[in-house]
């Protein structure tokens, strides 16, 4: 007998591309139909089945206080009471700005947008305005968005499907995007020194998150720096899902490297469709209708939208704490796993940044997209099938990150590690 999960599924099939609204939503790559969730509490969450599941996706990242959080639910719904959209400016997307732009040294200006998409695409055309510059650096295995420019080698759900670029978009989108090495600074200089005042910005995500979890290498992230303003070129940080998490000033923050540029989304939203760029004042200052740069949106700063992003953020600056638990939280979850995998003699990988990480299926050491796709994704669905059978719900991807929350508490992490442990002392996962 069919699920309802299964039933649904393939209703959507007949109606939805691939039946679901993003790839990376879809199971295909471990073989089996996608779950249908009806409800989420804490760091818990409910299929239509009626089962429970751990959840390590969190929404792909923006649950960092843990999923159905009164005091977001509390805000949208008295935003709610006075209208869904207005069309026209608010005062709430107005205290969001400030908010941003008083606490993050790096950003004057900001620009509400809808998406994460939206906001890459918005900063790659506000750097090549400011500059006058076409010329695009981005990263093998960074994912941007799927604007037409920033699909060539991306991460996310294109590695999974094995598709590199994607078919619609013509040559001449992309003629102007180089491709560098992650943490290679000697492969972003040879493009720079080839194409002299020709690139206008580098964009890369200041820690990998769309091919599993890559950290910057020592000197990676300020030799970015070094080499743009060497150059005449942005440095354009994504912060779509390290932008609020690794800290309340986020990659940049942590890592003490200011971008020209940054991208947000995910956590800027607490789970409302929202993403924003912003950065000099300069630069953002040539976007319309201060400038000749032009970017719009119909729904840009809904305010319903800014009533759950703005009453998320206040609850991060306002208890820092909640950083340092999930940082500690991190190292129990992903140590945790190191010392399992060491325990058995299994030479797997676990990559992690604070509370984000990733268990790569493979022995060497991964540090850019060529050695992440050394990893094994038939070993890979193995596993995620035994933990989604135990009820731990992991992203159906190899190449995509874990995502842990102030929901998650330290019983419920130790109750995680504990099927982990049963996993590989079974037969280390050669099922």
């Amino acid at each position: 007998m069919s699920s309802r999960s299964e039933v649904l599924f393939e209703r959507a099939l007949k109606v939805i591309p691939g039946g679901v609204n993003s790839p990376v939503r879809a199971y295909g790559a471990i073989g089996e139909s996608p779950r249908f969730i009806s409800r989420a509490d804490g760091c818990r969450i409910y299929d239509v089945d009626g089962r429970e599941y751990t959840d390590y996706i969190c929404s792909w990242g923006p649950m960092i206080l843990g999923h159905n959080d009164e005091r977001i639910r509390e805000a949208v719904i008295r935003a709610c009471e006075s209208g869904l959209s207005f069309g026209c400016a608010t005062e709430r997307e107005v205290e969001m700005a400030e908010y941003i732009c008083e606490r993050i040294p790096h950003i004057d200006m900001i620009r509400m947008v809808n998406s994460g998409t939206e906001a890459v695409m918005s900063a790659v055309r506000a750097a090549r305005g400011f500059t006058g510059k076409n010329g695009i650096i981005k990263f093998a295995g960074c994912y941007h968005g799927h604007s037409d420019a920033m699909l060539v080698s991306a991460g996310s759900g294109v590695m999974t499907s094995g598709v590199p670029d994607s078919a619609g978009v013509p040559s001449g989108c992309t003629q102007d995007t180089r491709i560098a090495v992650y943490n290679d600074l000697a492969s972003v200089k040879s493009l720079l020194e080839a194409e002299k005042n020709e690139i206008a910005a580098i964009i890369v995500e200041p820690a990998g998150a769309n091919m599993g979890v890559v950290p910057p290498a020592d000197g990676f992230l300020e030799g970015l720096r070094s080499l743009c303003d060497e150059y005449g070129a942005m440095l354009i940080f994504d912060e779509v899902i390290t932008g609020f998490r690794l800290g309340f000033t986020g990659a940049a923050g942590l890592f003490g490297v200011a971008p020209d540029l940054v991208t947000y989304g995910k956590i800027i939203g607490a789970g409302m469709p929202v993403g924003a760029y912003g950065g000099r004042r300069e630069i953002m200052e040539k976007v319309a209708p201060a400038g000749p740069v032009y970017q719009a949106g119909t729904l840009s700063g809904n305010p319903i939208a800014m009533a759950a992003g703005l009453a998320q953020l206040k609850i991060l600056y306002e208890n820092p704490e909640i950083y340092v638990d999930l940082s500690r939280k991190g190292d129990l979850l992903y140590d945790g796993i190191r010392g399992i995998l060491k325990k058995h003699g299994i030479g797997y990988r676990v990559n992690s940044v604070k509370s984000l990480g990733c268990l790569f299926f493979t022995d060497r050491e991964v540090m850019d997209y060529t050695s992440a796709k050394t990893a094994d994704t038939a070993a890979f669905s193995r596993y995620f099938k035994y933990m989604l059978n135990r009820g731990i719900h992991l992203a159906p991807s190899q190449f995509e990150a874990m995502f842990l929350s102030k929901a998650h508490t330290e019983e419920v992490i130790g109750e995680t590690l504990s099927v982990i442990e049963e996993y590989f002392a079974s037969d280390k996962g050669e099922r």
